[in-house]
């Protein structure tokens, strides 16, 4: 008798659409990104119910410094106000709270809520929640590239020497298995410079289902996506049949 297919282990996520959410109902895009907020909870808890070990989602990107000074304003102050809350909420569900991407660029009272949130959730094991903030897949291989580049200038070691899996040690989601799905809300169908590195082998799924309106259901979906999927990573159908004895 066959098993049931494997969830993903780590699934990542572009939260796209919030804004256009908005202005369906007339409404400020502020209120979007309240909205988006909720659907995000709504997402973490079905993912914990699941028990989805890994979720990366793309919060503010690089990029995103690019819109409307107001509506930066807004998010910043949304995303500060919910921190303590939230991050007690998760903590006691035993969800771990990691935010990666360029936190320098933030003021300091939304960098220390952000450490502050980092150590009450440290030990917690259930699930990692990775929150990208002021991320970019092309920043994260550029710092990469660049710690690197001191550490082999400190210890004197050859260029020659490196590997995949020593410059993979200085990325952002060092410490994470590469995401297994890649879901894109809002219809686009990029990744919108998100996980460059980390995507390589990634099955993607793209909806058009805006941010504040995923739930469950779609979530479901994608996951069912994924599971009918055959990841081959570069190996022929015949060869995984032959390996899974089949």
């Amino acid at each position: 008798m066959s098993s049931a297919p494997a969830n993903p282990a780590h699934i990542a996520i572009v939260m796209d659409g919030n804004g256009r959410w908005a202005k369906k109902r007339k409404r400020p895009r502020s209120m979007g990104h309240k909205a988006g907020k909720k659907a995000l909870r709504a997402c973490i808890e079905h993912c914990v119910s699941l028990a989805i070990p890994t979720l990366t989602v793309f919060a503010f990107s690089s990029e995103n410094w690019k819109r409307p000074a107001g509506e930066v304003s807004r998010l910043m102050d949304l995303f500060l106000r919910a921190l303590d809350k939230e991050a007690f909420e998760l903590h006691e569900h035993g969800v771990r709270l990691r935010f990666i991407g360029d936190k320098s660029a933030f003021k300091a009272t939304l960098q220390a809520k952000m450490a502050e949130a980092e150590s009450l959730t440290a030990g917690n094991t259930r699930m990692t929640v990775n929150i990208a903030v002021n991320y970019g897949g092309r920043w994260d291989i550029t710092q990469a590239a660049t710690r690197m580049a001191a550490g082999l200038i400190a210890s004197g070691q050859s260029p020659a020497d490196i590997d995949e899996q020593q410059f993979s040690s200085y990325l952002a989601l060092a410490d994470s298995p590469d995401p297994d799905l890649f879901i894109r809300t809002g219809g686009e169908m990029r990744i919108s410079n998100f996980l460059l590195w980390q995507a390589a082998y990634t099955e993607f799924f793209f909806t058009p289902v805006l941010w504040p309106d995923f739930d469950q259901d779609t979530l479901n979906q994608a996951i069912a996506a994924f599971q009918g999927r055959e990841r081959r990573f570069g190996h022929t159908s015949e060869q995984l049949k032959e390996g899974a004895g089949a």
